[in-house]
């Protein structure tokens, strides 16, 4: 990783600051990512509601492969130019580009990529992408688009929603050429059209065919659902990766904290536990909120059972401990279409 001094830390914070006042100008309303007053769970939003309000029935769930490593310099830096004529400010740039990483203490050169942990680096690459996707997506839809096309775009993942599948298979082979022009993938693992919408459900029981397949975007994994009257629902669930990670994370954490005192155990769990929950705490996603938290309890019991051959911890004072100290599950975020309808005032998700 490239670890920048301080003064460069300090300029390239300034230079981002005054690019993004340039760049917020011209980046389009479905760009989410590295973006100031935007964040995970806005990208969130507007793709619940383009699905939900909008013509979907087939979605492409796409990720670059390596992204960031694999962005071209030389188109970087004609991207910049055609943004910004300061020549002081490209030389700092095409500087920080070529600043080469450190492996085990030695310097080795990178000749494509963006610098690793520096500040600048989201920015760029939310400009690459910015030319290379975001303006041909929409130029695109105008031009070649049957029906109705929406995009969610958070850096590097994105999910391009369709009316019809031929748009979606063209869409798809056209993309894939587009960014082989500017040196870049789609990772093929990670990458598929898929029946979601409003109709899935109904068009492929009259198929024949099974439940519509699900999709992972920002940690959580989108399921075709129903509300109790019947109604289409995206049901959105933490992904399994996701919960596994961070149980294995407060396992791990745990036994190293084995021999503290039981309120600092506490307090450091409750931290962990409701920093979990104010990202995943939104609409339809309990069922995995209590599980983590269910989870969690059985691995604090466990690690307060090995403290001592003579510990009497049983299950009736476990229950007391996680009820003091676990915060109980409890939904944080409303509804997408209630937030996503105040912040945009009845603005496109898909400006």
């Amino acid at each position: 990783m490239c670890i920048a001094s301080l003064e460069d830390k300090v300029v390239q914070r300034a230079v981002v600051e005054v690019l993004n006042a340039i760049y917020e100008r011209d980046f389009l309303g479905f760009s989410y990512g590295f973006r100031p007053g935007r964040n995970q769970h806005q990208a969130l939003d507007a793709l619940a509601v383009g699905i939900r309000r909008g013509k979907v029935n087939w979605l492409l769930d796409a990720d670059i492969r390596g992204y960031f490593d694999a962005i071209d310099r030389e188109w970087m830096v004609k991207f910049i130019e055609h943004r910004i004529a300061d020549r002081r400010i490209l030389r700092l740039i095409q500087k920080w580009l070529s600043a080469g990483v450190m492996d085990e203490g030695t310097r080795m050169e990178c000749d494509a990529g963006t610098p690793q942990g520096a500040t600048i680096s989201p920015l760029l690459a939310n400009v690459y992408l910015h030319y290379v996707l975001d303006l041909w997506v929409q130029q695109w839809r105008t031009r070649h688009a049957r029906g109705g096309v929406i995009i969610t775009r958070f850096a590097d993942d994105f999910v391009v929603g369709f009316q019809y599948r031929k748009d979606a298979e063209r869409f798809l082979a056209e993309l894939r050429e587009r960014l082989r022009k500017f040196s870049l993938e789609l990772h093929p693992d990670k990458t598929r059209i898929l029946e979601f919408g409003r109709f899935a459900a109904t068009d492929r029981k009259a198929r024949g065919e099974g439940k519509p397949e699900s999709f992972n975007f920002l940690g959580f994994t989108h399921i075709c659902g129903k509300t109790a009257t019947g109604k289409f629902l995206i049901v959105r669930r933490t992904m399994r990766e996701r919960i596994r990670r961070k149980l294995h994370e407060v396992k791990t954490e745990l036994r190293r904290r084995q021999h503290q005192p039981i309120p600092e155990q506490g307090k450091w769990l409750r931290s962990v536990i409701r920093g979990h929950f104010q990202y995943y705490a939104v609409p339809s996603n309990a069922q995995s909120l209590n599980r983590v938290r269910d989870q969690v309890t059985r691995h604090w019991y466990r690690v307060l059972r090995r403290r001592s051959q003579r510990d009497r911890t049983n299950w009736q004072r476990m229950r007391r401990l996680a009820q003091r100290w676990i915060p109980p599950v409890r939904i944080l975020h409303p509804w997408p279409d209630e937030r996503f309808d105040v912040r945009t005032r009845g603005r496109s998700p898909v400006r």
